[in-house]
């Protein structure tokens, strides 16, 4: 079984406590900073369409491109209301391809961890660049290495009326790779329970390796902050948000 076949229904209501809300306002907010205007964003590894839905209702028409036809159905299920939905595309990041550049690039929730081969982080980079308008800016999250490093041997619940969710991690030092371990039970409508089982991996990037891809793939200077803050990163950060930019005067 794939990465979020079984998670997928549950997923919004598992991940309750990530403030999309906050994080739409933050982006929004750097696209009002931004050295062109931004009408077209794309949303690199969408999921359930959460910022890709809220970033549309503000009128920025969103492409969102995610590799989970199982994430992508509930995407388009939490869009049909919308007036101008964002356009869903089933693509993996590496593969990203959209035919039609956009003015700002967002990939939010640590969905870069997901990349856990050097080869395919620098191609995805390489992509987001090709596919960006010239000024354009890229802002996305990464787990840091310290956390996925501290959740090594944890074990974590989650428990909704119709699910319950048991996450148990372990971290590989060597390899840099952090394995979480999805036993979901789900409730169905006579009562009773089915158990599906996922595994999901997640690199830990150092800071100074995805500059480097950054800037191998053309990206200007690149900031990095705590999560939702205008700070610089503290030591024992659990997110770190980064922000860079096509440069105005690139082909």
């Amino acid at each position: 079984m794939s990465s979020y076949d079984a998670l997928a229904a549950s997923y919004d209501e598992l991940m309750a406590d990530v403030e999309y809300r906050r994080r739409a306002d933050a982006l929004a907010r750097q696209f009002r900073r931004s050295p062109i205007p931004v009408e077209t964003v794309l949303d690199l590894a969408c999921g359930t369409g959460t910022i890709a839905c809220l970033l549309a209702a503000r009128g920025y028409r969103v492409i969102a491109v995610d590799g989970s036809e199982e994430m992508l159905t509930q995407a388009a299920r939490k869009a049909a209301a919308l007036e101008r939905p964002p356009l869903f595309l089933h693509q993996s990041m590496p593969g990203l391809r959209l035919g039609v550049p956009v003015d700002a690039a967002v990939s939010t929730v640590d969905a870069l961890n997901y990349l856990t081969r050097r080869a395919d982080l620098r191609e995805t980079l390489r992509r987001v660049y090709r596919w960006l308008r010239p000024g354009g800016q890229f802002l996305f999250d990464v787990n840091t290495p310290y956390k996925l490093r501290r959740m090594d041997g944890q074990v974590y619940l989650d428990e909704t009326e119709d699910s319950y969710c048991v996450w148990r991690t372990f971290y590989a030092p060597g390899r840099k790779i952090c394995t979480y371990q999805v036993d979901l039970f789900q409730r169905n409508g006579d009562g009773t329970w089915d158990r599906a089982f996922e595994e999901h991996r997640e690199r830990a990037w150092e800071r100074e390796e995805l500059e480097a891809d950054l800037a191998e793939a053309g990206f200007g200077p690149v900031t990095v902050t705590g999560d939702l803050t205008g700070r610089p990163p503290a030591p024992e950060e659990d997110r770190w948000n980064f922000r860079c930019q096509k440069p105005v005067n690139s082909k």
